[in-house]
């Protein structure tokens, strides 16, 4: 791409009065390339202000569909998109913000297959990822290719973001050397998060891509942001690099993508999850009107159980499960379910330790219920 044409001049007009970047920065831009990971809650802010600021080629990686769960936060999304493609969401928004950047969408599930092929043709990539298994699969695939990588993740009411996979800096494993174990914290879909709040994080995300590619400003390198968003404040950690980082640092043990699920155990909970009896939700449906004797434990969150629940079931948060254990009969039948199946199977597992033995997961959880038993129920 060569020079600024006469409508690029009129659009980016408040960018080039600026000292810090002027014709030459705003051609930096128009000549450099960001690949979002991700078109959801962190990609819509970063994709939409990235397009707005003219960064010449925009990728987006993304497999899903919109959901109606989507719209509270991910902004690049209408009501009128519920059930296409986001990437092709995306593209119409970005696009008509801004006609000039070339946007390239990959619809595809981003695995240790592809990564490194598609990270090579951009010059920066910033992670909108929500789980454990892509940003360590994000972060190697950045450190292999000498590719900064801009940090954000968001939980509830806080967010937090960094620059990873610069020289001299840390990289996310420095970070977090380990992950968490599988289920410990919960997804935004369990645990719920503030519509704005990825908004906040994306946009930092945002201006550091910006800002990388300018080589203006102080960067977030070696500094980890803190958002609180019901307390309204940021704070920063430092962050050094890890000389046993088995990836960046002095003698790195990884020099390939290896498999990121199986690091993170969650082939393993997959394994373990199978091991538990299940019942379909019209399976039970079928036992209850036969008058079959079970309990039905709900496990979820007391403001999950306001918006559904169903009739006649027994409600003990999965946290309390462990201190409340004696309020349920051993002897008893019990199909235990949550929204989808996932802390019911915890659950289980719990319960099968204190010495209960007739119990099922509901497979799908209150979720495949609305769905495949009661449509008027209000689902989340």
């Amino acid at each position: 791409m060569n020079g600024l044409n006469p409508e690029e001049t009129q659009r980016y007009s408040r960018h080039l009065i600026l000292p810090e970047m002027g014709v030459k920065g705003q051609e930096k831009l128009k000549n450099s390339s960001v690949l979002c990971i991700g078109a959801g809650g962190l990609g819509s802010p970063m994709a939409l202000y990235l397009a707005a600021a003219g960064i010449g080629r925009l990728g987006l990686v993304d497999s899903d569909l919109v959901e109606f769960s989507n719209l509270q936060r991910q902004i690049i999304h209408s009501t009128a998109d519920v059930g296409r493609p986001k990437l092709t969401s995306a593209r119409e928004k970005i696009e008509a913000i801004n006609p000039n950047v070339l946007v390239e969408s990959h619809q595809f599930y981003l695995s240790s297959d592809n990564a490194m092929d598609l990270f090579k043709n951009y010059d920066v990539i910033a992670d909108g990822t929500d789980n454990f298994p892509t940003r360590y699969l994000v972060n190697d695939a950045c450190i292999l290719l000498g590719k900064p990588n801009i940090y954000g993740s968001i939980f509830r009411f806080e967010g937090q973001a960094s620059v990873f996979g610069v020289p001299g800096g840390p990289c996310y494993r420095c970070l977090y050397p380990e992950p968490p174990p599988p289920g410990l914290v919960p997804s935004c879909a369990e645990g719920g998060v503030l519509g704005v709040l990825p908004g906040i994080v994306g946009i930092v995300q945002a201006t550091e891509a910006i800002k990388l590619l300018l080589g203006v400003g102080r960067s977030l390198v070696g500094r980890l942001l803190l958002f609180d968003a019901l307390e309204l404040s940021f704070r920063e950690v430092k962050l050094h690099p890890d000389p046993t980082c088995p990836i960046c640092g002095e003698d790195p043990s990884i020099n390939t993508l290896i498999n990121y699920e199986q690091f993170c155990g969650i082939g393993q909970g997959r394994q373990e999850e199978k091991m538990v009896l299940e019942v379909t939700p019209i399976e039970l449906e079928q036992e209850l009107a036969a008058g079959r004797d079970l309990v039905i434990l709900d496990v979820r969150n007391p403001y999950e159980v306001d918006i559904c629940r169903i009739e006649g079931s027994v409600v003990i948060p999965l946290p309390e499960l462990l201190h409340r254990v004696d309020e349920l009969d051993r002897d008893k039948e019990m199909v235990v379910h949550c929204k989808s199946g996932a802390r019911s199977a915890t659950a289980i597992e719990q319960l099968q330790g204190e010495g209960f033995s007739k119990l099922r997961n509901l497979h799908g959880g209150i979720l495949a219920w609305a769905q495949e038993v009661d449509s008027s129920m209000l689902v989340y």
